[in-house]
């Protein structure tokens, strides 16, 4: 299943003892293209990002990324251009704003940064345009006014968008993103949806979503998990009407939810 510059996950298997977590998975994700991971809870989604990462070596199957076979490491993703954010922002207390998005350049550029997390003084340009790309992610994301705030004094959401500038640091062409949404309000939401359609249009984008109204409204596929086995793949009108989707889901709550793009039961 090639992808050219894309992301190509071939026929990936992960057991863990006699538990099969991801049972022959297969996706792309292309460049400039939005691509949804949604399942029951224990379908195995949190797995598959992982898998993606290199924190789970998968049993069988390969993962081809730009091209080329990968195998990929949680310490070479920045290298590869592989950015994600985690369901739990990760925010360092004790640095700023920032700080904290500065944390999430590529290692080349760490030179003089590490010098001023120690109280010193910048060293050279690098770190000027080392904070300076930080400020301008902030500014992009509408939040410059908390560069210098530490991440407690601020919402949920903000911290949020603070995480995500810092993935956005390494100008990644894939970008993981674990449940974007979660405790956000139906308006911050909302913004996030305009916010993954533009960066959409500048990278890949995979994301594990609750939300059913995010994910339809955003995604220009969605690949369906049940039991660690894709069940159904295709555009957000396909995925509606799929009842291997809806049997999936359980409930008729649950089933309306999905034929309406609302609620939080992926």
């Amino acid at each position: 299943m090639a992808t050219g510059d894309g992301l190509s996950v071939s026929e990936v298997t992960v057991q863990f003892g006699g538990l099969t977590a991801l049972d022959a998975v297969s996706l792309r994700v292309d460049p400039g293209e939005v691509v949804g991971v949604i399942g029951p809870n224990g379908a195995g989604k949190t797995t598959l990002f992982n898998v993606i990462c290199g924190f789970v070596r998968p049993s069988r199957g390969h993962l081809e990324y730009r091209g080329e076979s990968i195998r990929p490491r949680p310490s070479r993703l920045r290298a590869l251009g592989i950015a994600r954010t985690l369901q739990s922002v990760g925010l360092w207390q004790g640095l700023s704003v920032v700080e904290n998005v500065m944390v999430g350049t590529s290692p080349g550029r760490w030179g003089g940064f590490a010098s001023s997390l120690l109280g010193l003084p910048p060293s050279d340009r690098r770190d000027h345009a080392v904070r300076a790309k930080a400020m301008s992610l902030l500014e992009e994301l509408g939040i410059p006014e908390t560069a210098n705030r530490y991440p407690g004094a601020l919402s949920y959401a903000v911290q949020k968008r603070v995480a995500l500038a810092r993935a956005l640091m390494i100008d990644p062409t894939l970008l993981l993103l674990d449940e974007p949404a979660s405790g956000l309000s139906d308006a911050e939401m909302s913004s996030l949806g305009d916010r993954l359609r533009t960066l959409g249009q500048r990278m890949a984008v995979l994301l594990v979503e609750h939300h059913m109204d995010l994910v339809m409204s955003v995604c220009d596929r969605i690949v369906v998990l049940d039991f660690g086995r894709v069940i159904a793949t295709g555009g957000p009108e396909r995925i509606r009407s799929d009842p291997a989707v809806t049997e999936a889901y359980l409930g008729e709550e649950i089933s309306d939810n999905i034929a309406t793009g609302s609620g939080e039961h992926a």
